[in-house]
């Protein structure tokens, strides 16, 4: 009975892996032909074939191709964030955008650009990485005190996140020579290059890894701490990993692209409602979904206001918020 049950979920696991990446697939060749340049496949093979120079070619190779790949890299590094921070916490409520993470990072970058105009993007991602910490460690610190239901640490999270961006774009308005930067704060792939996949890739796959190789802690860890140490868990070094996992993933993400909020909160949700509370299967999938998420939301943001584009982090939080709402509604009178 349980070798059936367990043939069972490996084939609901395999089936749902097959779906979402079929439907990456399909997201991966809208975003690639969609956009005020009409690009044709026909014209496009054959100059590549033939090794002619075409405009279309240039803006498929350059501008399209890692503009693709990019949204699904940050798509899958903030769902696995997002899971593993609501695994660690046990708070259905956990996010990057939610507990700080993400407004924290994007904060230290903007000061960054503020006081270091001339330092290059590949070295803003290790003060992403110092923010990412800092927005962190303020609502844990909130969380570590009494009477603090996972609900109410939701809220301070929220707060926080509110807090920090507030102080972020008040700094970008009182020095105009940054003014651009408002564009990638709300969540922006628009320029990507390749540049930026080669920057964010060594990161991801880190983070991944770790995330994987982490994924049967952190489903005996959702049982309770009292149960993972008696299982044999070593509490204190599973959480610490975890917070390195959260603070690559998000950190590398906002690094290149800004805050792209709520796909932490919402795709690991899905996930487990998918495939169960199985964080070895729950963090392939959220990888998955979270790459789906991220690159059809690219693609309906440059369609919201055709022929000209929205940040894709508009397209995550209007999808996020009702999320948000719906899940503080429905688990709030668990958590209070």
């Amino acid at each position: 009975m349980q070798k059936t049950t367990t043939r069972q979920r490996q084939s609901t696991f395999v089936l749902i892996a097959i779906g979402l990446a079929i439907l990456l697939f399909i997201g991966l060749l809208l975003s690639l032909f969609t956009g005020v340049a009409s690009l044709e496949i026909r014209s496009l093979v054959t100059h590549w074939l033939s090794g002619e120079y075409s405009k279309e070619l240039l803006i498929f190779q350059t501008i399209r191709v890692p503009r693709a790949v990019l949204g699904a890299i940050i798509g899958a590094n903030l769902a696995v964030a997002g899971a593993v921070m609501q695994a660690v916490t046990r708070n259905p409520l956990a996010s990057p955008q939610v507990f700080g993470v993400n407004a924290g990072a994007c904060l230290v970058v903007v000061l960054a650009i503020v006081i270091l105009p001339d330092i290059g993007k590949a070295n803003l991602i290790y003060f992403a990485f110092a923010g990412a910490i800092l927005g962190g460690l303020v609502v844990f610190g909130f969380a570590a005190s009494r009477g603090m239901t996972n609900l109410k640490i939701a809220l301070v999270g929220m707060a926080i996140h509110l807090l920090l961006t507030s102080i972020t774009k008040g700094i970008i308005i009182f020095n105009e020579h940054i003014s651009n930067v408002l564009y990638w704060l709300s969540g922006s792939i628009s320029g990507a290059a390749w540049t930026d996949v080669q920057l964010i890739l060594p990161w991801s796959m880190a983070g991944l890894l770790l995330a994987i190789w982490l994924s049967g802690s952190l489903s005996v860890f959702r049982l309770g701490e009292e149960v993972a140490m008696g299982l044999g868990q070593k509490i204190a070094r599973v959480r610490l990993l975890s917070y390195v996992v959260v603070v690559i993933l998000a950190g590398a993400s906002v690094a290149v692209a800004g805050a792209v909020g709520f796909v932490g909160l919402m795709v690991p949700h899905i996930a487990r409602r998918l495939v169960g509370t199985d964080y070895r299967v729950v963090i392939p999938v959220s990888a998955l979904g979270g790459a789906v998420l991220v690159t059809y939301s690219d693609v309906l943001a440059r369609l919201i206001s055709y022929p000209f584009e929205s940040p894709v982090g508009i397209v995550t939080a209007l999808l996020g918020t009702p999320f948000f709402l719906y899940l503080a509604r429905k688990k709030g009178r668990e958590m209070v």
